[in-house]
């Protein structure tokens, strides 16, 4: 799974580079994490919306919660009823310079960044739909590992190629659903030294 990716390029850069205008642009941060802010690539347009579907919580008692978002979607569960009517009408992309998996020992975790050596900004696959809580809220869609990251985690967001992305947008959803796969191509993998945790956000995030 992903809980944390960066979104580097200035709005103006990545509209271009995607052929969209640009919407509601907000206050999305560099780095994004579950529920904040993240740009997408949604209707045309390039717009702010929150990184998590809402997931309804209730204590102990059964009195309502925070809901905690939920920023992952597996690609072999969306035709489950939380994903599949996004997945079927409500398709964008995310764009991004690179993602984050945790890796290390319980407790002393560090950041390692995957990214693509000729693509400063890539489309990860994304479902969105409107809520109640949060205004529009998107998803990114999640493969098994290809060989670069299986070695940090078993799952990885699915990257499309620029040749996939109006397929990914508009295409029907069997045309889609075969988009979800493991990265084919090279990858480059960032090992650093950062803790894991040191924003203390990544303790939110849910994945159905």
């Amino acid at each position: 799974m992903c809980n944390l990716y960066r979104m580097t390029k200035a709005p103006d850069e990545v509209a271009r580079l995607f052929g969209a205008g640009l919407g509601s642009i907000g206050n999305a941060g560099g780095e994004v994490y579950p529920g904040y802010p993240g740009l997408v690539v949604a209707e045309g347009k390039l717009q702010s919306m929150v990184w998590g579907f809402p997931l309804s919580m209730k204590g102990a008692k059964g009195q309502p919660l925070k809901p905690r978002p939920v920023n992952n979607a597996r690609a072999d569960k969306l035709d489950s009823f939380m994903w599949r009517f996004s997945f079927a009408e409500r398709r964008c992309l995310i764009p991004a310079t690179e993602f984050a998996e945790a890796e290390g020992e319980k407790g002393a975790k560090t950041r390692t960044w995957f990214a693509l050596p000729d693509e400063p900004v890539f489309a990860v696959a994304g479902l969105w739909r409107d809520t109640g809580e949060w205004g529009p809220a998107y998803s990114m869609v999640m493969s098994e590992a290809c060989i670069h990251v299986a070695d940090v985690h078993d799952r990885m967001p699915v990257i499309l190629k620029r040749e996939e992305w109006r397929d990914w947008l508009d295409g029907p959803p069997d045309a889609a659903g075969l988009l979800c796969r493991p990265y084919p191509d090279v990858m480059v993998v960032n090992r650093t030294a950062d803790p894991w945790s040191r924003r203390g956000r990544t303790n939110a995030e849910q994945k159905a």
